[in-house]
């Protein structure tokens, strides 16, 4: 299973972008965060894509999130939803019917918590309760997207780093490895463990892409029977105009 996750920073800006890494990457299942878009102002290019059901849940210039499963692999309509914490549109999941354990992917847009930290530190709270909650009920879980946390320092350009910054606080850090601790596997860092410049997100000055001057907020998390099987999990930093890049995993079927 491919699956492919990127925070577009405003879907109308790069609906042909998301058709080029449609086309270059065949994802079996895609998520995008930061629409910045109600399901109706979603360009028809996307909403009317042959190859893939779709699940665009926005607000109008703020936030949103969506799904796309390819038809392929997925003849008929999958179970598309959202968890009862979900808040501001940050949340969409979708259950692959058949597959045995079940298994659930997320697309998760976690809030920033520069206007309100508490707001952000619940979503993970409850990100990491309804984790627990599904493994428990032996479902597999593929959480992706912007989780706006880098999980240690190793995970921001030394340039970038300070403790006080969110994004970098250890309260929000400690919920990131709690959500972990239900039984999720970070797959970028596992298969590159060494990496310390494995960024997904740039400021968007003084050529910080170019750079590579970054911090690492995009993710790929799965349970932990789907990452031994995983052989890919790379970030594509030279695809788009988002200040994010999209990062695409392959992940195996184990049980």
């Amino acid at each position: 299973m491919k699956v492919a996750t990127w925070n577009v920073n405003g879907i109308r800006a790069r609906a042909a972008q998301v058709r080029e890494l449609i086309a270059r990457e065949r994802p079996d299942i895609l998520c995008l965060q930061e629409l910045k878009a109600g399901p109706a102002q979603v360009p028809e290019e996307l909403t009317a894509l042959d190859e893939y059901w779709g699940f665009w849940h926005g607000a109008r210039a703020y936030s949103g999130v969506a799904l796309l499963v390819r038809r392929d692999q997925r003849p008929e309509l999958p179970g598309f939803g959202h968890p009862s914490f979900d808040a501001e549109t940050r949340i969409v999941t979708v259950d692959l019917a058949g597959d045995l354990p079940p298994v659930t992917v997320g697309s998760v847009y976690v809030p920033n918590g520069g206007k309100d930290f508490p707001a952000k530190l619940a979503f993970l709270q409850a990100m990491a309760r309804y984790a627990a909650e599904a493994h428990a009920a032996g479902r597999r879980l593929i959480l992706v997207g912007d989780l706006n946390v880098t999980r240690t320092d190793a995970d921001v350009h030394e340039k970038e780093r300070d403790p006080r910054a969110i994004g970098q606080r250890p309260e929000e850090r400690a919920l990131l490895d709690a959500i972990l601790a239900a039984g999720l596997v970070d797959l970028g860092r596992a298969l590159d463990p060494d990496n310390d410049r494995l960024f997904t997100w740039w400021a968007p000055w003084r050529s910080h892409r170019q750079k590579n001057i970054g911090w690492r907020l995009d993710y790929v998390l799965a349970s932990e029977g789907l990452v031994r099987g995983a052989s890919r999990c790379v970030v594509l930093a030279d695809h788009g105009t988002s200040d994010h890049a999209p990062v695409v995993a392959t992940l195996g079927d184990a049980a």
